[in-house]
């Protein structure tokens, strides 16, 4: 029998976070979850759901509060569900990612190695530089805001402190166009209206701007008037777009952009290299942070210009091409064409000449590569959440670079991974954290791997 049940009250202690950031307390040996507390504090909360192994809980009272806890800056903090972490000082956010990720590689993996402090940001806001917010008729008034927590219901916002400015501004201003012009939301529930979401993409160093507006229809009525709205509202936007979604889905964009006013691209730059970026383009969201991120994945892959380098999981190719500026050869696998595509004109934009970018999985690609003659010394990789294919990890271990270089956006996969990296003979030296998000609980991590010998 459990401890508590639904609606129990009682004074707790916290002696832990858990990965997205609520505190855990213990209650005759039973874990409850409690979303806004952190480790040090005394909270009375009360049980809002029990299972058999766990419960949940919300603060009703704060007995005491942690040295590090802060007044979250942003007013709807509370009721949006875009940053978990705003209680949190920025410092003990840091040592709480770097936890994080020490903590997966020695429970997952059984491995003590060197974690290093997290790599952070100096000015932790304003640093996202794409944003997609819904819109829908709201209180007798068109809204573009984010979702509140477990929620479809739109948060009426003017600015979000982690996006750019630029982007606030620039979608706050084609709101009022809309609703000026009159021109219907999206209604999910009935599958009826237009306008579904407003995106806008900002270069960074470049100071280009996107608009996108997200339809489910395929013509757009009165689009001069709202292009004209537009321009008048945003003078220095770069590129405005329009892109259909008909279907009834969670997914934001069509497949199907048309140009309404400017080029079908912006541009913007990575550590000196320049990247065209189309609305369905994968475009890190903080660029600064990603030069750092790149930096270190380039330290670790240690090259001397001699090199031959593949890179799985290149994306639009914006890891390969740093790394073609150090190495002999990249070679870039990919899955998805049209990142391919941009990956290739990328390269050519940039005139570097010594990559090549090959369609199709990793764990096929790859031995081809090896069977045409191509022997990598180095092997990159930068997958999604889920890690590497088992089968990719294989054939990178049979190819046998010197050295592997592991850029992940989840420690959990990136641990269970080092594992089996570790039976294949490959020592994990060293780990970097680096918050690519700040003041929520996502964090990217550097592991460099190097095949160990049996030499006497």
């Amino acid at each position: 029998m459990i401890p508590v049940q639904k609606n129990d009250e009682h004074v707790v202690e916290i002696v832990d976070l858990t990965h997205d950031g609520s505190g855990v307390a213990r209650i005759d040996g039973y874990t409850v979850f409690i979303p806004g507390a952190l480790p040090t504090e005394q909270v009375k909360v009360k049980i809002t759901k029990t299972t058999k192994s766990y419960g949940f809980g919300r603060i009703i009272r704060q007995k005491t509060k942690s040295v590090d806890r802060v007044e979250p800056p942003c007013p709807v903090y509370n009721q949006c569900g875009g940053c978990q972490l705003q209680h949190l000082s920025y410092e003990a956010e840091l040592k709480f990612k770097h936890n994080r990720v020490r903590d997966a590689f020695a429970r997952l993996a059984g491995l003590e190695i060197p974690v290093h402090e997290t790599i952070g940001m100096e000015d932790p806001w304003g640093y996202r530089n794409k944003a997609q917010v819904p819109v829908a008729f709201q209180s007798n008034k068109l809204m573009a805001g984010f979702y509140q927590k477990r929620s479809h219901r739109i948060i009426d916002m003017d600015y979000c402190l982690i996006q750019n400015k630029e982007n606030d501004e620039a979608i706050q201003a084609v709101r009022k166009v809309l609703a000026d012009l009159k021109v219907p939301a999206y209604d999910e529930k009935k599958n009826s209206g237009v306008i579904r979401h407003i995106m806008a993409r900002h270069g960074y160093h470049t100071n280009e701007l996107m608009i996108v507006l997200v339809t489910k229809v395929k013509q757009l009525r009165g689009v001069d008037k709202i292009v004209e709205g537009i321009l008048k509202a945003v003078p220095n936007v770069t590129s405005i777009q329009h892109n259909i979604n008909p279907d009834e889905t969670n997914v934001i964009l069509g497949k199907r952009n048309i140009v309404l006013h400017g080029p079908a691209v912006i541009r913007d730059q990575i550590a000196g290299l320049t990247y065209e970026i189309s609305p369905h383009s994968f475009f890190q969201v903080n660029p600064l942070q990603t030069e750092k991120l790149y930096g270190k994945a380039l330290e670790y892959a240690q090259l001397t210009g001699n090199e031959i380098v593949v890179d799985a999981y290149c994306g639009i190719g914006s890891i390969s091409l740093s790394l073609a500026q150090q190495a002999k050869h990249v070679y870039g696998i990919e899955m998805v064409p049209q990142a391919i595509d941009d990956a290739r004109r990328n390269a050519k934009a940039n005139g570097i000449d010594n990559v090549s970018f090959e369609y199709g999985t990793a764990e096929t690609v790859m031995p081809a590569l090896v069977k045409g003659g191509i022997k990598p010394d180095v092997i990159v990789v930068d997958p999604p959440r889920k890690g590497c294919d088992e089968e990719f990890l294989r054939a990178a271990a049979e190819v046998a670079p010197q050295r592997i270089v592991y850029v992940s956006c989840n420690a959990s996969t990136q641990a269970r991974d080092a594992k089996l990296l570790a039976e294949l003979g490959y020592k994990l030296m060293e780990v970097t954290p680096v918050d690519m998000f700040p003041h929520t609980t996502h964090v990217e991590s550097v592991a460099l791997f190097v095949r160990e010998t049996n030499e006497a």
